[in-house]
């Protein structure tokens, strides 16, 4: 059933009425319920509401939760702001991607972004919309301020972090990232992130001894015991050694790729 409503919801022939029934039925069978919910958010139909309500109190995992407060939260902004909100987000960042909040627009100052991202009394949206912000900011202190939130409790944030912080393919980022994956007490799906991200950062490194050590990192966790991580490296080995071969413009169908074989393979049994 699952495996059908998947094809279902990336045939472009149907409509996108039906799409959105399909993507609707994914989050109902708890297989991929915060991919789903974060989807959800940025189609942004308030006929998704209730179901989402419904979630953010019922669901025992905290990451569904969280999930379900983004993207309630972000339909309320759509209701507000409607198609202005989408152009000005597009407006402000250079990143191609569809992201689960607008990037807080009230304040400038990195110092204040940051302190709000590391607030754990703030609502997920407000510290997502810090995240943003400050990505598209994109300065060193920034990027810093964007690495200190990996200490979040949220592990629905710190996913979210790690996937930004492939997006800037800062090195910086790397002794961080590689604690992540490293720690196998983690969540999956932060580990994940972050090994994407690794594999990100290698990719636009000239320096041939930490490309070579990017490389062993993940060939080292490609044996990872769970298959969400290890299948997770090979898929970063195999986009590397592609793209080491292929150059492809920054910002391309790599990382679509890449997310779509894990998203498949993991939650559909898609190969």
């Amino acid at each position: 059933m699952e495996e059908f409503l998947c094809h279902r919801l990336l045939d472009p022939t149907q409509p996108i009425s039906e799409r959105f029934r399909e993507l609707s039925s994914l989050f109902a069978t708890s297989k991929a319920p915060v991919p789903a919910a974060e989807a959800l958010g940025a189609i942004g139909l308030e006929s998704s509401m209730p179901m989402l309500k419904n979630s953010l109190v019922s669901n025992p995992a905290q990451e569904v939760r969280e999930a379900c407060e983004l993207a309630l939260s972000r339909i309320e902004d759509l209701k507000t702001t409607g198609d202005d909100n989408v152009s000005s987000m597009t407006e402000k960042s250079m990143f191609m991607s569809v992201d689960p909040a607008a990037p807080a627009s009230f304040c400038s100052s990195v110092a204040k972004l940051s302190e709000l991202l590391l607030d754990e009394e703030k609502g997920m949206y407000e510290r997502y919309a810090a995240l943003f912000a400050l990505r598209n900011n994109g300065g060193e202190e920034a990027v810093s301020a964007i690495i200190d939130s990996l200490s979040a409790k949220s592990a629905l944030l710190k996913h979210e972090v790690a996937y930004v912080l492939g997006q800037l393919q800062n090195k910086a980022a790397s002794a961080a990232l590689s604690n992540i994956l490293r720690d196998v007490n983690e969540h999956p799906m932060v580990r994940h992130e972050a090994t994407e991200a690794l594999g990100s950062i290698a990719d636009t490194d000239i320096v041939v001894s930490y490309y070579n050590h990017s490389v062993a990192l993940l060939v080292e966790f490609a044996r990872d015991p769970d298959p969400i991580v290890s299948e997770s490296c090979e898929v970063a080995l195999s986009m590397l050694e592609y793209e080491r071969s292929v150059p492809l413009h920054a910002g391309s169908s790599s990382a679509i790729m890449s997310h779509m074989y894990f998203f498949l393979t993991q939650n559909f049994n898609l190969k």
